[in-house]
């Protein structure tokens, strides 16, 4: 009490009319509140009552410093109405709960088979660089041995010179010797090889300068070819008794040498 004169003259018992104005004020704004609100929000409720009732109280010389509810505690029928309606609040709040969980797990499962996806396509792109690159590597490869075989057969091409013929003549005749076998056929003139060797050991001839690129006729690289007859004579003369056909081409080099060296 600030004014005992209006507390007084200007209301018949400030004290009971201070009460029943804080239920009366206490109604209006519990009806315009949510019930969580009520519930849990006190404090707005205390001080929305003080304001009304400090103002409303002034003009009975009152002032009204503090309004505090200690519990909610309704009764009947609306304690009822309560309960469900909390009840109904909680179900709706985990539902929303529930439908954001549901969602956020939608939304991480589709961004997990996004992710997997891109993955997916980036092996396959890899995979795919991989085998292309080998292929390709394959074919480079492949090139450079089909252009290795040309120019190895390009280089072939080029005439071979007397003494090239006569060493791969005399590997060939060595060749036969070794062998098993208790006849020799030469498909050639055994002379001819003899006076290669010669001019071979002796020197005396020098290979002939053929320009790059001209080819070698078949003769010069066989040599003479034999006729049926000769042939049929170097069968006859295999029948003789073994020869060492080594021995004997070193011999026949060596005569003729000797006899070219006379002729000088």
């Amino acid at each position: 009490m600030i004014d005992p004169e209006k507390a007084y003259f200007e209301v018949m018992n400030y004290r009971a009319a201070t009460v029943a104005l804080a239920q009366t004020s206490l109604r209006g704004i519990i009806g315009d509140m949510e019930l969580d609100e009520v519930l849990y929000n006190r404090d707005i409720i205390n001080a929305r009552l003080r304001d009304i009732l400090d103002r409303e109280t002034d003009a009975w010389g009152v002032k009204v410093e503090r309004v505090e509810i200690k519990e909610v505690d309704p009764v009947g029928p609306v304690k009822q109405a309560m309960t469900e309606q909390t009840a109904a609040e909680r179900e709706r709040r985990a539902a929303i709960l529930r439908a954001d969980g549901e969602k956020r797990a939608a939304i991480l499962k589709a961004e997990g088979s996004r992710q997997s996806i891109i993955l997916e396509a980036e092996g396959e792109r890899q995979s795919k660089i991989l085998r292309a690159e080998g292929e390709r590597m394959s074919r480079i490869l492949q090139a450079q041995g089909e252009a290795q075989g040309l120019r190895i057969i390009s280089v072939g091409a080029r005439p071979l010179d007397k003494r090239a013929i006569t060493v791969l003549s005399l590997d060939a005749l060595k060749q036969m010797a070794e062998g098993q076998a208790t006849k020799i056929i030469f498909p050639f003139e055994l002379s001819t090889i003899v006076r290669q060797v010669a001019e071979y050991l002796g020197a005396t001839v020098e290979a002939p300068e053929v320009p790059e690129g001209t080819q070698m006729p078949s003769e010069d690289i066989l040599g003479e070819i034999p006729s049926k007859e000769e042939l049929r004579a170097v069968e006859e003369a295999a029948k003789a008794p073994d020869i060492d056909v080594e021995k004997e081409t070193r011999k026949r080099a060596q005569e003729l040498a000797k006899e070219e060296g006379e002729g000088l």
